[in-house]
């Protein structure tokens, strides 16, 4: 294993890059959609196409051949092949944590060794074995739990990717999850969360995953140990009243973590691990799936992974110019470095995918939201935007006017699904139709023209999206949509230069807590900046 990620010229130091600008201030800037469209009748053949489990229109975004070839000379100048490569095939390319990135071997099925990648080096075939053991185990694990009717509620305490990622999953495969259990996700270190849940549970039929890799995850800790008083002391008190024998923290308490030892001295004894080379972010496939495999059962929850699998081998194995993720990473790049668009709305259209926003949030913005090359080197350019959103249809009665008539221009990401899992007349059709209009609106605009009204009803149009369509939500497919978008960060991410697999903006907040919380209750506000000096003394009052 080499000790260093590949290495290749920084983006604005490429031909390409300065091609790119130049396309940009002579055509880029000034491209019309209206126009594209009238120009091109099969423009829309041109820019969409079917990757695994997703088919992707691009054509109502603002490029054209020329942006695309210059995009990929860009990507390949910077190495994104070699990177990718790197990636696959176990190398460290997280070099600030000197560490491999190897989420994808947690997808790959037990019947398919690790052929699509180029170089299957020892130490990832060791890995897949691990990874194959450590799934068997849970999976059969999450079968006991099935089928234990005396557990009717599963509590997830964790936070970040151990908290957003089995969260966003088991409220989008809602129709394949069992109705013999309740899921609850527990992440804010704000009490008020904890112990609203805690009110409505029974100890005797409460089951606690408690995921934290290393077992000292301050907010998961401290929710941890409240859930544990407060199952000690509610399981003794029904004891007490003659409910029989107070229940044991060894069979309610699981935790998915790599410190045993921190974990038994808690009072658990049912542990699963995975290796450190799992980001939190890129987690929901391994042991922090948990909640998953419990709600949908490990047939369903293969199928998840298979999905993923598929868009790994798509990844790897497509030209760049027919890669999903690779032309979704560029445009990325396009609209970021060139248009200068600082963010990204995401509308998914249904409700089951009301968190995938805020998970693509956390992948994006902690991957990418960095101001230093893989070098500690500042850059002179921006790198990711901010992504937000919420499911259509009430989006539109929200930030849609910003997104129509507001002074910047804002990318937007469609996501449909075509078959729904109801049964209700009329709903789907109308989702639909909003969802067309909407992307529809963004383009086309009113009123232009030389004679166009200006003013309150006047819509700019030209405004760019991408539709992003699934045959239906289902374990597979969810699969594919959620590594479509880890490749897809990936690919901008190694066209900025940048380690998207660590995130050191995390720490220093935390770091600073540690030195607060004391003073708050001893009153103690030497050292501290003015503005914290006096906010504690507000705290303080009585």
């Amino acid at each position: 294993m080499s000790n260093a990620a590949p290495r290749f010229p920084r983006c604005d130091q490429t031909a390409a890059w300065r091609a790119l600008h130049a396309h940009y201030d002579a055509h880029g800037r000034a491209l019309d959609l209206r126009d594209a469209f009238a120009a091109d009748p099969q423009r829309f053949a041109r820019f969409s196409q079917t990757a695994p489990q997703v088919f992707a229109d691009l054509s109502k975004n603002r490029i054209d051949a020329t942006t695309e070839a210059l995009l990929l000379d860009l990507a390949r100048q910077c190495g994104l092949e070699a990177h990718r490569d790197a990636m696959f095939s176990g190398e460290p390319v997280n070099g600030t944590e000197h560490r491999a990135a190897m989420h994808f071997l947690l997808r790959n099925p037990a019947s398919a060794p690790v052929k699509w990648s180029k170089f299957a080096i020892d130490d990832v075939v060791d890995a897949v074995a691990e990874v194959q053991a450590t799934r068997q185990a849970m999976l059969a694990w999450a079968g006991q739990v099935r089928a234990d009717a005396t557990l009717t509620d599963v509590v997830n305490i964790g936070i970040g990717g151990s908290d957003l990622g089995p969260q966003m999953a088991v409220l989008a495969l809602d129709e394949f999850v069992t109705p013999a259990k309740r899921f609850h996700f527990v992440s804010n270190v704000d009490g008020h969360e904890l112990g609203a849940l805690l009110q409505k549970l029974k100890p005797r039929n409460t089951l606690f995953l408690i995921a934290s890799k290393t077992f000292t995850t301050a907010e998961t800790l401290t929710n941890a140990r409240s859930a544990r008083q407060w199952f000690l002391e509610q399981g003794a008190a029904d004891a007490a009243v003659g409910h029989g024998a107070a229940p044991e923290i060894s069979r309610h308490f699981v935790a998915i973590t790599t410190h045993v030892a921190a974990a038994n001295a808690f009072g658990i004894r049912t542990t699963f691990g995975f290796r450190d080379w799992v980001g939190g972010r890129y987690s929901v496939w391994s042991a922090i799936g948990l909640p998953l495999a419990i709600a949908i059962g490990a047939e369903r929850f293969n199928e998840f992974l298979a999905g993923a699998h598929a868009m790994d081998v798509h990844f790897c194995s497509a030209p760049l110019a027919q890669n999903l993720p690779v032309r979704l990473g560029l445009l990325d790049v396009w609209y970021r470095n060139f248009h200068g668009f600082t963010s990204r709305n995401l509308a998914p259209y249904h409700s089951a995918l009301r968190r995938f926003p805020a998970y693509c949030q956390q992948l994006e913005m902690e991957s990418n939201g960095k101001r230093v090359d893989m070098d500690g080197q500042v850059l002179p350019y921006a790198t990711a935007p901010v992504l937000w959103g919420e499911p259509g249809t009430n989006g539109q009665h929200a930030f849609f006017q910003m997104l129509h008539q507001g002074t910047d221009v804002i990318p937007v990401e469609f996501i449909a699904v075509k078959t729904p899992s109801h049964t209700l007349k009329g709903h789907h059709a109308r989702l639909l139709a909003n969802a067309l209009a909407q992307a529809q609106a963004l383009m086309v605009g009113s009123g232009r023209g030389a004679a166009s009204p200006e003013g309150h009803r006047h819509f700019p149009g030209n405004r760019p999206s991408t539709f992003l369509l699934l045959d239906r939500l289902d374990p597979a497919s969810l699969g594919a949509l959620i590594a479509l978008q880890e490749h897809r960060v990936f690919t901008s991410g190694a066209v900025w230069g940048l380690n998207s697999f660590d995130q050191w903006g995390v720490e220093l907040g935390k770091l600073l807590a540690q030195d607060i919380e004391p003073r708050l209750a001893s009153g103690d506000a030497n050292g501290l900046d003015g503005s914290s000096a006096g906010l504690l003394h507000k705290l303080r009052e009585k």
